[in-house]
């Protein structure tokens, strides 16, 4: 049986996968974990694995993933579909763990991977940006610098990206203060992530019935 060749994205990701740039500012043995195809449709753009996603492998396997899921309105089946979702963390690997929590990501990542695999997802229809981090990078443009102000200003980059603070537990506090992000930003990411879905869904299906009609023209055509 002949070998299916490596696309470029999955070349990219062999190296970043077997990556050690910063191991030795790492507290346990380097997994970077990011989840990648080029025919992906929304890119999340979030941070840095927590402790439990470094053990599992897994992005966003974990309580924050949970509440993400929520607000965009899919399962973890959607969610963990590399050719509808890319994740791509500004950190690929486990930082570890400071005096309030984990520690930022690793600077060494970032520049060295990040743009390289950007390129190669051409199809990207909606980025959101995930924390202060992944907006300092994805956003750096639009002159804000709290990530309320970020999510405050989301209309500004809409429907293509949108600044989302972390969903992590601890923004409990966060949200009750700020009921708008509830009321007015979740509804339009759900709606927005069902569209593209849909769009995305309907591509598939279109593709999918096509291909055995050529392949029995194609059969029709040798018989004669």
């Amino acid at each position: 049986m002949a070998t299916v060749p490596l696309t470029p994205l999955d070349s990219l990701l062999k190296e970043v996968r077997s990556c050690t740039l910063c191991k030795e500012h790492l507290p346990c043995v380097p997994r970077p974990v990011l989840q990648a195809h080029q025919d992906a449709k929304i890119l999340i753009a979030g941070q840095a694995p927590g402790n439990k996603v470094q053990q599992t492998g897994i992005p966003f396997d974990d309580a924050s993933g949970d509440r993400l899921r929520e607000w965009m309105g899919i399962d973890k089946e959607i969610f963990y579909d590399a050719k509808q979702m890319a994740i791509l963390p500004m950190g690929f690997c486990f930082p570890g763990t400071g005096k309030s929590g984990d520690l930022p990501p690793r600077k060494e990542c970032a520049p060295q991977w990040r743009e390289q695999v950007l390129a190669l997802l051409p199809k990207i229809e909606l980025t959101l940006v995930i924390g202060q981090y992944a907006m300092a990078w994805h956003l750096q443009d639009n002159g804000k610098t709290n990530v309320t102000q970020q999510v405050l200003d989301w209309k500004k980059s809409w429907p293509h990206v949108l600044p989302l603070p972390h969903p992590s537990p601890r923004n409990n506090i966060w949200l009750k203060q700020n009921p708008w992000f509830s009321e007015q930003v979740l509804p339009a990411l759900k709606e927005q992530v069902a569209q593209i879905l849909k769009t995305s869904s309907s591509a598939s299906f279109i593709r999918a019935k096509s291909e055995p009609e050529q392949r029995s023209s194609s059969h029709n055509i040798f018989k004669q």
